[in-house]
């Protein structure tokens, strides 16, 4: 067996662990006993944790995979999900089902996220033409994120309601708090069809490393390429925004923490940063939770309080390399 492939069962094995201490941790510990239907506990661990931790475990991985991916396509150690705009637009989305008092349903706001996931990745492709132009690509990502992130402050500033403005921003900050089994149905199956999209563009990252017109004569697309990737990461970055509000830093990290056990090659990154995403966000959940604060701390704050130093040092890495 490959060092790869035991580092990627150790992951796995560690991710089962940690959603399985996900279930009985909290400010109220659940004990093994709980563990059946007969036990009034049992509705708690049921309705309350487990979608909470698939939820969670779903959205890391997201993440995760599509951090890998965009790392791998765009040759860049800091890309990150959020630099497509995707997330951004899924934001604005979410944000303008609030700003309307479009929420009488559980399903709208997830809708209206998934709606402006959808548009910035039309506008995305439409921005990029037809040239496959990673230049060109990128800055039409950082247009699209702050186009998307500037309607989204117009709309808090001009928020009907002080009771709107509270919720946009809460919901902004980024959590798995009061998730159902209603959420991870709608986020599962779109993750798991843009993580098999991505999935598809394995080989061609690897190509790509020797560069796009080495990648051309091996026979890679770079248009298709493209395709796969905003439509892949969109898919995963749309339906983790819909549940969980913008929850950054995860498609930074895991990459660069998994790399040094899993191999350089793009490729022999994605399934390691799935994995490694889920675990950390799961493990981040977990502490939440167990935080002795009077208010659980919102994971998306928690996640950014982690990303920061951990972005501040590997820019600072980079700097002293090229020195």
């Amino acid at each position: 067996m490959s060092r790869a492939a035991r580092f990627n069962i150790l992951l796995a094995v560690a991710l089962v662990a940690a959603m399985l201490l996900s279930l009985i941790s909290g400010k109220v510990w659940l004990p093994w006993s709980a563990w059946h239907a007969t036990d009034p506990r049992w509705l708690i661990i049921f309705e309350l944790r487990m979608p909470r931790t698939v939820l969670g475990a779903a959205v890391g991985a997201a993440l995760g995979l599509s951090g890998a991916a965009m790392q791998g396509y765009l040759r860049n150690p800091l890309a990150d999900p959020g630099l497509f705009g995707v997330s951004a637009g899924a934001a604005l989305g979410a944000v303008l089902s609030l700003f309307f008092g479009y929420t009488a349903s559980a399903l709208l706001l997830p809708a209206f996220a998934l709606t402006g996931a959808a548009v910035a990745m039309a506008l995305l492709a439409l921005l990029a033409g037809r040239s496959g132009s990673l230049i060109v690509f990128t800055l039409s990502g950082v247009i699209l994120s702050s186009v998307a992130g500037s309607m989204t402050a117009l709309a808090i500033s001009l928020a009907p309601t002080p009771f709107a403005t509270s919720q946009i921003v809460t919901w902004l900050m980024g959590a798995l708090t009061d998730r159902s089994w209603d959420d991870v149905w709608i986020a599962l199956p779109i993750i798991t069809l843009g993580a098999v999209l991505l999935g598809l563009t394995a080989r061609s990252l690897d190509a790509l490393t020797l560069g796009e017109a080495a990648a051309r004569s091996m026979g890679v697309d770079p248009r298709l390429l493209q395709w796969l990737i905003v439509t892949g990461v969109g898919l995963c970055v749309g339906a983790s925004v819909a549940a969980a509000g913008i929850i950054g830093f995860v498609g930074l990290m895991v990459p660069h923490l998994v790399r040094p056990f899993a191999g350089h090659r793009p490729s022999a990154v994605l399934l390691p940063s799935a994995i490694g995403g889920a675990l950390l966000l799961v493990l981040a959940d977990s502490l939440v939770r167990l935080a002795p604060t009077v208010s659980e701390l919102r994971l998306g704050i928690a996640m950014s309080m982690l990303g920061g130093p951990f972005f501040l040092v590997l820019l600072l890495r980079m700097r002293r390399k090229l020195a």
